[in-house]
C-alpha cells in the first residue's frame, strides 16, 4: 500500500475555523437548553487555549468576577441583577443601568475590595426613562456584533468580550493590532440604533 502524502492535505486559517466552532458552539448553547450549557462548560478549556490569556488568565479572570458578584450579593442584590461584570487581564469592567450614585459608587467600591482585581473600569450608568426604553435593544445588538467579528476572518473575535448597556456598546479584550481593532469598531458602529461604542481593548503591540 502507498504511503499517503499528507502534502496534498491543506490546513484552513485557524482564525476562521476556530471562530466558526466558537459560533455553531454559541448557536448549539441557544437552541438546546441544558445540554447547551452543558456543551459551553466542556468547550470553555478548549476555547480558552486559544485566547491570548490562555486557560490560567481565563481561569484567574473567572474566579475574580465570581468574587466580585459574590461580593454584590451579600451586599445588596440590586448590585447582583442589575450589574454586569467582565473580567479580562484582572481589569473589571462593570457595565449596567442602577438607580443611584450611591449604589454605583458600592459597587466600584466592593469590586476593588476584591484581591486580585487590577483595575476597575467603571461604565454603570445611573437609569432613567430613556434606559429603560432602549434596554430591549441591547442584547439584539451585542448579538449582532458578536456574529459580524465571528466570522470575519481577519478578526480573532475569541479575544473579546462584549456588553450593550442603553444602545452604548462596551468593548473589552486583547486586539492582535490597531488594524483588527478598527474593524471591530467599524462593525459595531454600523450597528442600528447603537448611539456610542467605549472600547477598553488593549493592543497586543501595547498601542493604545
Amino acid at each position: 500500500m502507498r504511503p499517503i502524502d499528507m502534502r496534498r492535505f491543506t490546513i484552513p486559517r485557524p482564525i476562521g475555523v476556530i471562530n466558526r466552532v466558537l459560533a455553531c458552539l454559541g448557536l448549539i448553547a441557544m437552541v438546546s437548553g441544558c445540554a447547551g450549557t452543558i456543551v459551553g462548560a466542556g468547550a470553555t478549556v478548549g476555547v480558552a487555549a486559544y485566547q491570548e490569556r490562555g486557560v490560567d488568565g481565563v481561569a484567574r479572570d473567572t474566579k475574580l468576577a465570581t468574587q466580585i458578584r459574590i461580593a454584590y450579593l451579600e451586599a445588596d442584590a440590586t448590585l447582583a441583577t442589575n450589574i454586569g461584570i467582565e473580567v479580562y487581564e484582572r481589569r473589571v469592567l462593570l457595565t449596567g443601568l442602577i438607580e443611584n450614585e450611591d449604589l454605583r459608587a458600592n459597587a466600584v467600591r466592593l469590586a476593588w475590595g476584591v484581591d486580585g482585581v487590577k483595575d476597575v473600569l467603571n461604565e454603570i450608568q445611573i437609569r432613567d426613562q430613556e434606559g429603560i426604553v432602549e434596554f430591549a435593544y441591547d442584547s439584539w445588538i451585542s448579538a449582532q456584533l458578536q456574529t459580524k467579528i465571528t466570522f470575519d476572518e481577519d478578526i480573532l473575535a475569541i479575544n473579546y468580550s462584549i456588553e450593550t448597556v442603553n444602545a452604548v456598546v462596551y468593548l473589552i479584550g486583547i486586539a492582535q493590532d490597531q488594524v483588527e481593532l478598527d474593524r471591530v469598531l467599524a462593525y459595531a458602529r454600523g450597528i442600528d440604533r447603537v448611539r456610542r461604542v467605549i472600547t477598553h481593548v488593549r493592543v497586543k503591540d501595547g498601542g493604545a
